[in-house]
């Protein structure tokens, strides 16, 4: 039997490093706050995943990636990403305008990003063994298969 969606049905898919342990943190953070009704989650790592949302090895060089699961097409990355996590969380909306509206502080905070981003493993150290999230986005081979299924074909 071949499953229609994801193992969870969250509204927005995260990819992140699963190797990290800055991201890796962060992402235990976001777990515990949303506790998968928003969110689920896949390592940048976890290749046959990322392959079926059409992300490669490139794109996940640029640091962690945000897709709405409802339209793949739609997508965040980067400082992008982590601003339209915190817009989505319950009053992060109000935050996330406010550090937008303040002069010079979203170009600052860019460029942070980007600089943690390219030291994460210097400055914050790698993990041994990959982190799988508590809400995955998918679980061994159900994902290749389900994204697959509900894919539209070539022929169409």
């Amino acid at each position: 039997m071949l499953l229609s969606m994801p193992v969870n049905s969250p509204t927005y898919y995260v990819i992140y490093d699963g190797r990290c342990n800055l991201c890796v943190n962060l992402v235990r953070v976001l777990e515990s706050l949303d506790q998968g009704m928003r969110f689920c989650y896949a390592p940048m790592q976890a290749e046959e995943t990322l392959a079926a949302l059409g992300v490669t090895p490139a794109d996940c060089e640029l640091g962690m990636i945000l897709i709405d699961a409802a339209s793949p097409d739609q997508r965040w990355q980067g400082s992008a990403a982590a601003e339209e996590i915190g817009r989505i969380l319950p009053m992060g909306a109000v935050f996330v305008e406010a550090y937008r509206r303040m002069p010079g502080v979203k170009p600052t905070g860019d460029r942070l990003y980007e600089q943690v981003r390219d030291n994460r493993y210097q400055w914050f150290g790698k993990r041994d063994r990959l982190y799988e999230s508590a809400y995955p986005l998918c679980e061994a081979d159900v994902c290749a298969r389900a994204f697959d299924a509900t894919a539209p074909s070539a022929d169409a």
